[in-house]
Parts: C-alpha cells; structure tokens; sequence
C-alpha cells in the first residue's frame, strides 16, 4: 500500500524536506506518492529521488498548478 504526502499550499522546500522525512517510515519497494504545488518541487523531487536511488513511477501534472508524483523506495 502507498503511503500519501499532500503537501499542496506549501513553499518550497517544504514538499521535499517532508518527502525525504516520509520516504523513512515505508519499507524498500513500497511507494511513497506526493502530491505538491510548489514548481521548485518539480525539479528538486525528481533530482533527490534519482540521488538516492529510489525510482520515480509516475509523474504526472494535475493542473495548471499541481502535480503528482510517485517514488519507489530503493
């Protein structure tokens, strides 16, 4: 099962610092999926997740201002 992190309304770093805080509480193979507004995040989420060696399975825009993404813990 996945375990959620909305983090919609907060600046960055904010959505990233709670990913690398929530990313610690799941089991290796099981995904973590944040769901942010913070356009940094974009960029930082994607870059943390590949540094760590943890895989990104879903990536996706919500709307104008809103994404999604999944990341599977190493």
């Amino acid at each position: 099962m996945a375990k959620v992190l909305e983090t919609m309304g907060q600046v960055c770093p904010f959505p990233l610092v709670e990913a690398k805080n929530a990313i610690e509480e799941i089991k290796s193979g099981e995904d973590l999926i944040i769901n942010f507004d913070c356009t940094q995040a974009t960029e930082s989420i994607p870059r943390w997740a590949a540094e760590e060696g943890h895989k990104v399975t879903n990536y996706e825009q919500l709307s104008e201002a809103s994404w999604t993404i999944t990341v599977q813990k190493k």
